[in-house]
């Protein structure tokens, strides 16, 4: 299980990458709240939980220059730029200048580049890994950010509680510092040097032309293709329910204060660390594709159930379980990017993969409205049954590249 932990660069980026998370995760949290008390409103707190998602159309362009320049060089560029708005935001904290416009103006120009950060880390994963062991190494590197989340949201809660604002900034600011000292450090060879990708191709090929052959690969793969549907579809449906909504089910649904909702975000966290344990466990015996369309469908029935939930105790157990799916779902999806994707190729089709987190802030910009006027048990019951709908229907779509035990979809190690 910690076979990966024996590559170098993996022990750099491991801790890094859960650095990152964390910061990610507090950040998150704290300003979600800030807007909420401060505005009052549903509608701008779902406009401002999807605006860290901006960014999902520079992630194609992004990732080419990652495959051009070094995928380790433009993570260590993105964390420098995380920190410099961090301690930017930390500023104005300390100088009593933040409110609302301040927190939305950083927070959109953080996500002009932060949803690419986890296909970016999946990519020099795949770099860095041998083969057999990229499935256990997905799972383990999962574990950063689900273990973030409920270390992130239980700290952000209890140093805004203890120490106010300001000092939960000086956290945030430390994480990302640490993180961009340990990325520097991880890594391999730039992509140009790996076998079967040419300098020369890199010089004379145009931007279009590169990110045309991405998308012609993706199109022509039946596995890819339905990964990323997939993935465009949990982003829309499930996603939004425990990532910007938490914080009014926390208040609105559940009447519980910052606590709370760092209980409840540790709760999917914690299921999520499950997930991503057992992933790494028993990374021989997993199917990919099957365990990702029954997981997505387990995924949307809990959404659907997490809907009608009254209670705090009763949210906290759906949780646990939404965050088990979650994980089972999501790492077997990035496994099957990588592993039908030729090296020179993988920054760009991370990036395209990425363009399905736009699924995200459409469903959170749908979801302030739906909630103010259907109530949030029923935009629930909506979206799940929109995502179970369509996930079934992918299944028998692409039934034969992701149910057999023989698909290459379904391949071990």
């Amino acid at each position: 299980m910690l076979a990966p932990f024996r590559v170098r660069s993996f022990r750099f980026q491991w801790p890094a990458d859960l650095a990152t998370s964390s910061a990610f995760e507090m950040e998150t949290l704290v300003l979600g709240w800030f807007i909420l008390v401060e505005t009052g409103s549903v509608a701008l707190l779902t406009l401002f939980a999807s605006l860290p998602f901006l960014g999902t159309l520079l992630a194609p362009m992004l990732g080419l220059i990652g495959d051009r320049i070094g995928h380790r060089r433009l993570m260590c560029l993105m964390r420098g730029f995380y920190l410099a708005l961090a301690a930017l935001l930390a500023a104005f904290s300390f100088a009593g200048m933040l409110g609302p416009a301040q927190a939305f103006a950083v927070a959109a120009l953080a996500g002009l580049v932060r949803p690419s950060d986890a296909g970016l880390r999946n990519v020099l994963i795949g770099e860095t890994m041998q083969a057999d062991r990229l499935l256990g190494a997905l799972g383990l590197s999962r574990i950063t950010a689900d273990s973030a989340r409920a270390m992130g949201a239980l700290a952000g809660a209890g140093v805004v509680a203890t120490l106010g604002m300001s000092w939960a900034y000086v956290m945030i600011v430390t994480f990302y510092a640490i993180s961009l000292a340990l990325t520097l450090m991880a890594g391999m060879r730039r992509p140009s040097s790996l076998p079967g990708h040419a300098d020369a191709f890199v010089r004379r090929s145009s931007a279009w032309t590169e990110l045309r052959a991405a998308i012609s690969l993706v199109w022509s793969t039946p596995a890819q293709l339905a990964a990323l549907s997939l993935a465009f579809l949990i982003n829309l449906t499930t996603y939004p329910f425990i990532l910007g909504l938490l914080p009014y089910v926390a208040r609105e649904v559940y009447g519980a204060d910052q606590a709370g909702l760092g209980y409840l975000v540790a709760a999917t966290a914690i299921g999520a660390v499950a997930a991503s344990f057992l992933v790494s466990r028993l990374e021989r015996s997993v199917l990919p594709a099957r365990v990702m369309i029954i997981c997505a469908i387990a995924w949307q029935l809990l959404t659907l159930v997490l809907g009608q939930t009254a209670s705090m105790g009763s949210g906290l157990v759906v949780l646990v379980l939404v965050g088990v799916a979650q994980g089972l779902c999501i790492v077997p999806m990035a496994v099957i990017q990588l592993r039908n994707a030729p090296p020179e190729l993988r920054g760009r089709i991370t990036g395209l993969r990425t363009l399905a987190v736009y699924g995200l802030p459409i469903g959170l910009w749908l979801a302030g409205p739906s909630i103010e006027r259907l109530g949030f048990a029923a935009t629930a019951t909506l979206y799940a049954g929109i995502g179970l709908a369509c996930t079934l229907l992918m299944l028998v779509r692409w039934r034969e590249h992701l149910w057999p035990a023989d698909a290459p979809a379904n391949r071990r190690g």
